[in-house]
């Protein structure tokens, strides 16, 4: 499906929605078009249970509006530590079993990057490594140990913020071998007596019984995911970032606005379209943004097409047999030229919060085409 699409099924949708009586079968169809092309198999409905926090590190790539760290992702999906009773076989604060649930990620999403994230611990001096493994099979107690890959040794220094591992070669196996995911290791070890395990890490693995339950979900590890949709990986292959037309490199002769030219507002052009998602139901399920500028092409594209509508040859050819003869064929259209990206936060069926770059969102020009 073209680029171009989700644009026009975004002002589609908010048109019925907008209408006096919108068609019932129409509206859901609506719906389910731009869904689909949000890589949304259904409606997400997570307000059943209470809402999970959005990691701040969530919060921020959210704000930065760009690129996402892994290269050629268009998706991040964060996830905390599943508790389960094998919790209690790690009462110590140095070593611990995290387990995160990454089924409910899409079959097509491919990771381009992973990462665990730890809060460092405060007042805690000395130096200390901090060892990612990923649990390939649990051990059995008594009969057989667990069979461990390293995937991360990073030197643990007293500071502030944060900590990150990678764990991209664990959450690919993961994702092809669902059934076969036992969790990470973390072991923090002092460097300076060899590998002997410590009373006091550098970072926060595991809740104390003393955190209160705020005071735990911001700084308990957090996994971020970095996939790339099909979608995206489809437009990336193809050399399709986005529907954009570069404006002609020489000044056309001879197509200077007529002095008959009709109104400016009448003349193909960008016009204000906003998107909000309460209108349209989303807004149990998206956290940021409450809604969008869409924007939307729309008006005439006489004759001669002036150089400002940017209209390509082909138009400019059918503009002029429209001229002469109206029931040959009919005046170019007006339609996007370029478009840009939005970025949205929201809550996934499984109440994960997800970020992701959606292509070809918000009109940036208009051209008759």
């Amino acid at each position: 499906m073209r680029g171009a699409c989700a644009c026009a099924v975004v002002c589609a949708l908010v048109a019925l929605c907008a209408a006096g009586g919108p068609d019932e079968e129409s509206l859901a169809a609506a719906e389910r078009q731009l869904l689909a092309l949000l890589g949304l198999p259904r409606r997400p409905s997570p307000r059943s249970r209470p809402p999970t926090p959005v990691p701040q590190a969530m919060r921020i790539l959210y704000d930065m509006r760009g690129a996402l760290p892994a290269a050629a992702a268009n998706t991040v999906r964060s996830f905390y530590h599943t508790a389960t009773d094998l919790d209690d076989r790690f009462p110590q604060e140095h070593r611990f079993r995290l387990y995160f649930n990454i089924s409910g990620v899409p079959g097509d999403e491919v990771a381009r990057g992973a990462d665990v994230t730890f809060q460092r611990a405060v007042g805690v001096v000395g130096t200390q490594r901090l060892l990612l493994y990923d649990v390939v099979r649990p051990g059995r107690r008594g009969k057989s140990e667990p069979i461990l890959r390293l995937l991360d040794s990073i030197p643990l220094r007293p500071g502030q913020g944060s900590v990150a591992a990678d764990a991209l070669s664990a959450a690919r196996r993961w994702l092809k071998e669902p059934l076969h995911n036992h969790g990470l290791l973390v072991r923090v070890i002092d460097e300076t007596v060899g590998n002997e395990s410590i009373k006091f890490p550098h970072i926060r693995v595991r809740r104390r019984a003393t955190d209160e339950h705020e005071e735990w979900s911001a700084i308990q590890p957090l996994l971020m995911l970095y996939t790339e949709d099909a979608r995206a990986r489809t437009a990336r292959e193809r050399g399709e970032t986005s529907l954009t037309r570069n404006k002609r490199a020489t000044q056309r002769k001879g197509h200077r606005p007529h002095h008959r030219r009709k109104e400016a507002r009448e003349i193909c052009q960008r016009r204000p379209l906003f998107v909000d998602f309460a209108d349209v139901g989303w807004s149990d399920w998206i956290v940021a943004p409450q809604g969008y500028e869409a924007y939307y092409c729309q008006g005439d594209c006489p004759f001669p097409l002036a150089d400002h509508l940017n209209g390509t040859n082909h138009a400019i050819v059918q503009t002029l047999v429209n001229s002469v003869n109206p029931a040959a064929v009919p005046k170019a259209c007006c339609v996007p030229t370029q478009l840009s990206s939005i970025s949205m936060l929201y809550m996934d069926e499984v109440n994960n919060v997800v970020l992701k770059n959606y292509q070809d969102m918000m009109v940036v020009g208009c051209g008759c085409r």
